[in-house]
């Protein structure tokens, strides 16, 4: 019933926004379209339209389209977009009609200077409703230093307010006090589960073909759901539809090249990525035992039917291998494709309709011999439909609306050993799940000054056989549960299930011109679960659903934000930010849980609130000779177990008090240039031992107070440097050269700081005499402890 009328209440909505449109929409007229790149074909994403003679606008949504209705009359309309020359047409309305623009790029050494006089009245951040979102362009991104030259998206986001991760050698990311596999990450709608190369030290994400980053991190619109922390919404290029294009770049770690051109020219193209790392190869003579090394594969085709119906095909395969010898070692990766179709069924609805198949494996392999082997893999495998709507009622008003549905299936592990030539099979059942979920979203300008976007998404998950369910009994919080019963479900039955309804709310109010306040409330629910107790999160990490023992994990987020724009123009940008987070559901696990392999897995898991609250401050300068930011937050993240810390609040293992990031570039000259990052956070939380015992001589540390993470190890921090040298732009002759290049020389932690990665305590080594004390000593490890400096050349042609 709960569910009936909640759909009810949504229907009702849907029905009452579109009829005042249609009564709003009584003798007007719809201008709508797609802005496009001149140079490439590919679609803008965000470009501006502006109607002058009303001050109104529109922005063009993910695939280039945007549409505007007005009372019939006669306009002057501009097409903009930053880094690209502004178009202006004047248009006489009597009718709906289409009007296909393309933008072409601006010259280098003119874009700063006229974005800047393009925008010297206003800012996007000022103005736009968006808050807690941060976007980045690929530009942007090939600009920081980066560990051995190669720039990456991941690495990148760090850079940001309220983004953090555990250190180096820690895969994924932290938002805002949320756990890594909280993240939404999506590579054109296809959910990636791990999205990191070389144990975290690079990520899946090849720049080549990278076409936007967006990171939400609160003020998620109700499009999405599925996780309680961020969305990382990575958008492929489509590729050349107007000629051959390569792009690549050759480093001491990897080297990548991509390849895109038409298919059919101005109709349909591909793009095709490539990355192989080969520093395995380069240390085969020094250690012939084994190695390191990734590769991955990203590919994109597309075909145009007409003005108003386009097809897209997208894929990804990666894999990474970390070998000991010929005798075995670890493998995990992604495998993903999508299937999109849009559609602009009139001048003020658009469609897409996606197809989702995402894969995430990993496995461990020994083989001592042909009679003695060791095997044990993982997997989660999803399936997705996604139909969503934009309805356009008014340059002021527009309606998303649309659903969902997700078909999961768990491998926890499949695990064979084989002994003398015996086999021993250890598997576990696999596991099922179905997400669904629908939702819509009101976006409406009230007033020059006044933004709000308000909408609900209900989702609803089914835990389903075929498999068993247990029941584990009561004991004193913090120990191991057993199994009380156990009941078994044929495939397709619901074991659980849960609907959640989950509001979302943003606004904005215009204080003046250069200045605005923006606030939001957003609800998520999170039904699978990364199941990990180490320091960092790892590629061998274990993914499980919400099931009647393992509750889904729920979390409300208040922002509040100041956004400014100082002099009154976009050359500068600050932001402060404060959020609140509270969530329920929250996954931990009892001293000495068993996480692998473990058939009764949720007898050593538990479960507890949740709470993150900070402030994020942001100053960035976008133009001049001089550019870069400063971002610091301030926060805290912590949880609340029954059975850990006597009950009491402790940190989260990523909570990190203060985060400080500064990037600054100079442009030493017209070919030269310099770019600098410095890091600093607060040290990771940690348990030290606080008393010790010996056991037939062996030192034995442990904690006699229950606590967890009542430490800190010695803050973290790190300095880069990096320049870049672009290649010439004339030839000889004085004609403009078509081919593009660069090199980039790098240093990584130019002062060789040992940043800890974690500390564990043993005995010494020195023989102890009869009746003295045993000692024991700290060890700190650290991934990367000495200066790395780097080379690498990149190409455009």
């Amino acid at each position: 019933m709960k569910i009936n009328r909640l759909m009810c209440v949504g229907c009702t909505l849907l029905f009452f926004v579109v009829s005042q449109g249609n009564v709003y929409a009584q003798g007007k007229v719809t201008l709508s379209g797609t802005v496009t790149d001149a140079a490439n074909g590919e679609f803008i994403i965000g470009a501006s339209v502006l109607i002058r003679e009303t001050g109104s606008g529109v922005v063009t949504n993910p695939y280039g389209f945007y549409s505007i209705t007005l009372a019939a009359g006669t306009y002057t309309i501009e097409y903009s977009f930053v880094g690209y020359e502004k178009v202006t047409r004047q248009i006489s309305l009597v009718a709906d009609a289409q009007l296909a623009i393309e933008l072409s790029e601006l010259p280098e050494q003119l874009q700063e200077v006229v974005v800047t006089a393009a925008d010297e009245d206003q800012s996007t951040h000022v103005k736009s409703l968006e808050m807690s979102t941060n976007k980045f362009d690929i530009k942007t991104i090939q600009k920081l230093p980066a560990l051995l030259g190669e720039v990456d998206v991941v690495k990148s986001l760090q850079f940001l307010p309220g983004v953090s991760t555990a250190g180096e050698g820690a895969s994924g990311f932290n938002v805002r006090g949320g756990g890594t596999g909280q993240n939404l990450i999506l590579l054109d709608e296809a959910p990636i589960y791990n999205s990191s190369h070389m144990l975290g030290f690079f990520s899946v994400f090849n720049p080549d073909a990278v076409k936007e980053v967006k990171l939400y991190k609160g003020a998620m619109p109700a499009y999405y759901g599925g996780r309680t922390s961020s969305v990382l919404d990575v958008r492929m290029k489509e590729g050349n539809t107007r000629q051959f294009e390569a792009n690549g770049g050759v480093g001491l770690i990897f080297s990548r090249l991509s390849l895109e051109a038409p298919i059919v020219k101005d109709k349909a193209s591909f793009i095709v990525a490539a990355r192989r790392s080969y520093i395995d190869v380069i240390a085969k003579p020094v250690f012939d035992d084994g190695g390191l090394n990734f590769y991955d594969l990203t590919l994109k085709t597309n075909y145009k039917f007409n003005d108003k119906n386009k097809i897209y095909l997208s894929g990804y395969f990666g894999r990474d291998n970390l070998t000991f010898s010929d005798a075995g070692g670890f493998h995990w990766g992604n495998q993903t494709g999508t299937i999109r179709y849009n559609s602009v069924l009139n001048n003020r609805l658009f469609a897409n309709f996606s197809g989702v198949f995402s894969n995430y494996s990993y496995e461990l392999d020994v083989q001592q011999d042909d009679k003695n082997s060791f095997t044990w893999n993982s997997s989660i495998t999803n399936y997705r439909f996604k139909p969503d709507f934009s309805y356009y009622i008014s340059e002021h008003s527009e309606l998303d609306f649309g659903g969902e549905a997700i078909y999961y299936q768990f491998n926890p592990s499949t695990t064979v050993g084989v002994t003398n030539g015996s086999e021993i099979n250890s598997s576990l059942d696999r596991k099922y799940g179905l997400e669904s979920a629908a939702y819509i979203s009101h976006k409406l300008k009230v007033n020059d000054r006044i933004d709000v976007e308000y909408g609900l998404r209900l989702s609803h998950f089914q835990y389903l056989g075929a498999g068993t369910a247990y029941t584990y009994n009561d004991t004193i919080p913090g120990k191991k549960r057993t199994v009380t019963g156990e009941q078994y479900y044929n495939s397709g039955q619901t074991i659980a299930s849960y609907t959640t309804p989950e509001p979302r709310i943003s606004a904005r109010f215009g204080i003046n011109d250069n200045s605005s306040l923006k606030a939001s409330y957003s609800r998520n629910a999170q039904y699978v679960h990364l199941i990990s107790n180490t320091t960092a999160s790892t590629p061998l990490d274990v993914w499980t659903p919400t099931t009647n023992n393992l509750k889904p994990t729920l979390a409300n987020q208040f922002t509040l934000g100041y956004f400014r724009a100082p002099g009154g123009n976009a050359q500068y940008e600050f932001s402060a930010e404060s959020f609140y987070r509270t969530s329920t559901g929250e996954v931990d696990y009892i001293n000495g849980a068993e996480l692998r392999s473990n058939k009764y897995l949720e007898g050593d898991l538990l479960s507890g609130d949740g709470r993150a609250y900070g402030l994020e401050l942001y100053l960035q300068k976008k133009t001049g000779k001089v550019t870069g930011w400063v971002s610091y937050t301030l926060s805290r993240s912590e949880l609340k177990v029954d059975g850990i810390n006597r009950g009491h609040w402790y940190p989260t293992r990523y909570d990190q008090t203060h985060n400080l990031k500064v990037v600054g570039s100079y442009q030493l000259s017209k070919r030269w240039s310099a770019t600098a990052d410095f890091v600093y956070t607060t040290g990771t939380p940690t348990t030290f031992p606080d008393q010790r015992y010996t056991s037939q001589g062996v030192l034995i540390p442990y904690n006699s107070q229950d606590a967890r993470n009542d430490t800190r190890m010695s803050s973290y921090n790190r300095l880069d440097i990096s320049f870049r040298l672009d290649g010439k732009t004339v030839n000889r002759n004085g004609k403009l050269r078509k081919n593009r290049d660069y090199w980039v020389f790098s240093v990584y932690n130019v002062y060789a700081r040992k940043n800890p990665f974690s500390i564990y305590f043993s005995q010494t080594g020195d023989r102890v005499a009869v009746g003295q004390p045993m000692q024991a000593e700290a060890h700190q490890v650290s991934i990367i402890g000495t200066v790395v400096p780097s080379i690498s050349y990149n190409f455009k042609f």
